[in-house]
């Protein structure tokens, strides 16, 4: 029988996670997996936040900002769970997990799977790893559509703040 009590939180269970925590500054670059060719570049802000919630459920919250030098802009919101050892999200864009990558015998890498409720057949494998002070990290996702690699998006990061609680700051990142 499984102790209730004793079972870990998400911040004892997925420390890699948990030092995540706070504003992130970054690109994102796409590219065509068959010619290699640039499809979009844009700047993002990554607000990563861990709580517990009123019915003591840990949550994990992520809103990404995304600004293009042509002037669009767009946000997203994926609120998750913890639970098993994994985060969990299940929006209207995505429904997947995220896990510590075992092994990782420098505790720097974490993995996720998702697939886009929108769009049938396309799945995704996100790669994060992270330097060993924290202060920066490179993501790589892995784009499936019906099976095959069709496209792959680098995420090149720097940590802004653990303090996202008081972060207001709405302008477009500027380098």
């Amino acid at each position: 029988m499984i102790d209730e009590m004793n079972k870990p939180g998400v911040r004892e269970a997925m420390p890699i996670l948990a030092s995540n925590e706070g504003v992130w500054e970054g690109w994102y670059r796409y590219y065509d997996a068959a010619t290699g060719a640039l499809i979009d570049e844009h700047r993002s802000r990554l607000i990563c936040r861990l709580f517990t919630d009123e019915g003591g459920v840990d949550r994990y919250h992520q809103t990404n900002y995304y600004f293009w030098e042509d002037g669009r802009t767009d946000t997203r919101d994926f609120p998750a769970w913890y639970e098993n050892g994994r985060i969990w999200w299940d929006n209207d864009l995505i429904k997947g997990w995220a896990a510590h990558m075992q092994p990782d015998d420098f505790n720097r890498s974490t993995c996720l799977n998702w697939v886009r409720k929108n769009e049938p057949g396309i799945y995704l494998y996100e790669m994060i790893q992270n330097n060993d002070a924290r202060t920066h990290r490179a993501r790589t996702w892995q784009w499936f559509r019906d099976g095959i690699c069709y496209q792959r998006t680098l995420i090149d990061e720097k940590f802004i703040t653990p303090d996202w609680k008081t972060f207001t700051d709405q302008s477009a990142p500027k380098n």
